[in-house]
């Protein structure tokens, strides 16, 4: 099947608040159920850490950032890692049940397919430096710790509000 026949007719978006609420659901299963919240960043520091354990163990051993992954089933088997490829799978389901799995660059008429590909490629390295610094993702700082009530979780999401407001209106010109 071609993907311009996967992308035929999309199914519209679901409500927002009906899957914000999905959303705090699944957060709440997963506290109840692994006894953590959700999160991504963690996934691929633990995934670092057996990569780097597996060309040199001893550096990894000997190195207190990856040396935490290293215990207990080993990286991969680690609840967030697992919840990665969880949610590339659902999202991948999802994406061909609502007709919208086909590979296209999303952009705007005055942004280049290169140019929309380093700003997000750029967009994201800024983002996984920001997830170290602030020693969580954006989902589990807003989700996890927003639910937990956080101090530093709650100031993290004003921060990321009123910079996506700052940012948003720099950005709207190449999309419209």
């Amino acid at each position: 099947m071609s993907s311009r026949a996967l992308c035929a007719s999309p199914r519209p978006y679901a409500n927002p608040y009906v899957a914000g609420v999905a959303l705090g659901l699944v957060l709440l299963a997963a506290f109840v159920v692994m006894g953590r919240g959700l999160g991504a960043s963690g996934a691929f520091a633990s995934s670092a850490a057996g990569v780097v354990s597996a060309a040199a163990p001893a550096s990894a051993r000997a190195n207190p950032y990856f040396a935490r992954y290293l215990g207990g089933d080993g990286p991969w088997l680690e609840w967030l890692v697992i919840e990665i490829v969880g949610v590339g799978i659902g999202g991948f389901l999802s994406a061909l049940a609502a007709h919208r799995l086909c590979i296209k660059i999303e952009r705007g008429p005055r942004l280049t397919s290169g140019a929309r590909l380093t700003a997000a490629f750029g967009g994201g390295a800024v983002m996984g430096l920001g997830a170290v610094l602030a020693r969580g993702c954006t989902s589990g700082q807003a989700l996890t710790g927003g639910a937990l009530l956080s101090v530093g979780s709650w100031l993290f999401i004003a921060g990321a509000f009123g910079a996506a407001y700052l940012v948003a209106p720099l950005l709207r010109r190449l999309w419209t």
